[in-house]
């Protein structure tokens, strides 16, 4: 059996593949979590800018980005599941084997975070985490540092059936349900911010509502939809845990070096750069770069679906030209909102922080062209989780760790905020580019080289183009302030609706397939 769950199937059906609709509804619930990631780290920081310092923001902006380390005490074991999940769709007994493994992973993930919780509140009493990182004049930050990694790790069991509506084709009600939490996150703190102005009440808000979502996730949603999972599974021996977390392993590598790649360059830039402005604008210009990774990841998770469920079928030509049409797809994207990034970001800029944050032009382009001409491989790291490819995600990602923290050493001493930027980007082109995409691209395509010559084409042409565009833009248009701003925008937005136009035609869809080498 090869057929996706159902969300109107409540008893647990299989039915035939509807590869277009589960696309469609995973991208859809991908692109409302782009506008509330954007909500969160771009709309909120003028706000928090209007009640608090830059100090104290610099702060709030290093215990997020510790929350969004917490997924590494995951080690690994959601993508073991995910994997074990896909193998048992075409097993005999199907439903009654995954309710048996979804409680014993269950059980897992609760021993793994309960321990985690108790070690760090024992940690907290001997090292402090404001002292650590600089924030010794932030009132609170301890404890608000300290509640935000320890609620953040309460709610990993709810990683098992986030795997499981994945696995069952269910990506799009997974990614909705992480939506509504993060929505009413965002209006908690608002409230928090505008009501008390205390950087651990904004804390507080934002994880209990993470806490409450999981709840909710856990003990009635996925029961709901998979009856049977009430009331399955076993006790395993120690020998058995200790396998599910040795397989695991590979992929909580990888998604740790994914995870530190985007937020330990904050927590770095804090311990090792003085000037706490500069710590503030690092950690607003890696807004703008995380938004664009981010905005392909969501791209690309969808098709990674995909892509592992014709991996486990043994589908491939139907995989080939998946991967080909997706890659150039993230290139697109990526490059289309790069060109539109450089020219008018500093106006931006300047806008979004009331001119309290210096622009740094140069750590600005090295962040976002990087980001740019890395975006074929994010779709490459996508597939191999979903196909099981746990000793090269081992190699390649556990290597891109080394060369990043290596280099994050020696050059942000040294250098500061450039160096970090450079470590980042160094890391991602030389390895995940290099040697993952690269490995990933001559297994799934035929003509390997030649797809990477047509994704580098794409990518200089697009963001040659509309950083060209936005930049005569901007020397045409003489007004000033937020009407330039929305002016440039519009009228850049306008032309390039007009230049894609004839990509409503299916014939000239046709013929632009056809001609992305697979």
């Amino acid at each position: 059996m090869t057929g996706a769950f159902d969300e109107h199937n409540p008893e647990g059906r299989l039915r035939p593949p509807n590869r277009a609709r589960r696309l469609s509804k995973g991208w859809s619930a991908n692109l409302v979590q782009i506008v509330l990631g954007i909500a969160q780290q771009v709309a909120l920081i003028p706000i928090f800018l209007h009640y608090w310092s830059n100090d104290i923001l610099a702060a709030w902006l290093a215990i997020y980005a510790a929350g969004n380390l917490v997924p590494i005490v995951d080690v690994g074991l959601q993508f073991r599941a995910i994997n074990r999940f896909l193998t048992l769709k075409s097993s005999v007994d199907c439903d009654r084997r995954s309710g048996r493994f979804y409680a014993d992973m269950q059980r897992i993930y609760i021993g793994l975070a309960g321990s985690f919780a108790v070690v760090l509140v024992i940690a907290a009493q001997f090292l402090s985490p404001s002292v650590v990182l600089g924030f010794g004049s932030v009132p609170q930050f301890d404890l608000a540092f300290g509640t935000m990694v320890v609620g953040m790790i309460l709610t990993l069991p709810a990683n098992v059936p986030a795997a499981l509506y994945r696995a069952r084709g269910l990506y799009g009600r997974a990614v909705k349900l992480a939506n509504l939490g993060m929505m009413s996150a965002l209006f908690s703190q608002l409230a928090a911010i505008t009501l008390t102005q205390s950087l651990l009440y904004v804390t507080i808000v934002y994880v209990a509502t993470q806490m409450l979502f999981a709840l909710y996730v856990l003990t009635v949603d996925a029961p709901r939809l998979f009856p049977f999972l009430r009331g399955a599974g076993k006790a395993h021996s120690p020998r058995w845990v200790i396998g599910q977390l040795r397989k695991g392993a590979p992929f909580g590598i990888a998604s740790a070096t994914e995870l530190l790649q985007l937020n330990l360059p904050v927590l770095l830039v804090s311990a090792l750069v003085s000037d706490r402005v500069a710590v503030a604008q690092w950690g607003l210009t890696r807004v703008v770069a995380g938004l664009l990774r981010g905005l392909c990841q969501q791209a690309t998770l969808p098709l990674a679906a995909e892509l592992g469920h014709d991996h486990a079928v043994g589908a491939a030509d139907r995989l080939r030209n998946l991967y080909a049409r997706g890659s150039v797809l993230v290139t697109l994207l990526a490059s289309l909102v790069v060109s539109g990034l450089l020219p008018f970001w500093p106006d931006f800029f300047a806008l979004w922080t009331h001119g309290a944050v210096p622009y740094d032009p140069l750590l600005t382009m090295t962040l976002l062209i990087g980001a740019a001409a890395a975006a074929p491989s994010i779709l490459a790291l996508g597939y191999a989780y979903y196909s099981n490819r746990g000793e090269l995600l081992l190699q390649t990602k556990g290597l891109q760790l080394v060369v990043f923290l290596a280099l994050s050493a020696v050059l942000i001493p040294s250098t500061g905020l450039i160096g970090a930027a450079i470590a980042v980007v160094a890391s991602d082109l030389l390895i995940q580019f290099g040697f993952l995409g690269r490995i990933i691209m001559q297994q799934t395509l035929e003509r390997p080289l030649r797809h990477a010559g047509f994704l580098t084409a794409v990518m200089i042409v697009v963001t040659l183009a509309g950083w060209g565009l936005g930049s005569a833009i901007r020397l045409a248009l003489p007004w000033t302030g937020p009407i330039r701003f929305v002016a440039e925008c519009a009228l850049w937005l306008a032309v390039v609706l007009a230049a894609a136009s004839p990509l409503a035609f299916e014939s000239v869809r046709e013929k632009l397939t056809a001609a992305i080498p697979r």
